[in-house]
């Protein structure tokens, strides 16, 4: 597999951010790309500006969604 293309801002107790890790998980999984996932809350610079939208999920390095991550969006973005 290739470097990471999606990262997925998430905290822990958000039943939002479960959902989006198996958008994420099943979305990656299709295309066969790696995914991470970060903790907004370990970093004062990522609560500030992620920490209402959470979950928040980037594809190359741009925002394809928060709260409800739209599968096919995130299909679209690692298909372009």
């Amino acid at each position: 597999m290739a470097d990471i293309r999606v990262t997925l801002f998430s905290r822990d107790g958000c039943h939002l951010c479960d959902e989006a890790r198996r958008v994420v998980v099943a979305e990656c999984d299709r295309a066969g790309v790696r995914w991470r996932e970060v903790d907004v809350d370990a970093d004062a610079e990522l609560q500030a500006r992620y920490g209402e939208y959470v979950p928040v999920v980037e594809v190359d390095g741009a925002v394809q969604g928060f709260w409800q991550i739209d599968p096919a969006r995130v299909r679209a973005a690692l298909s372009g």
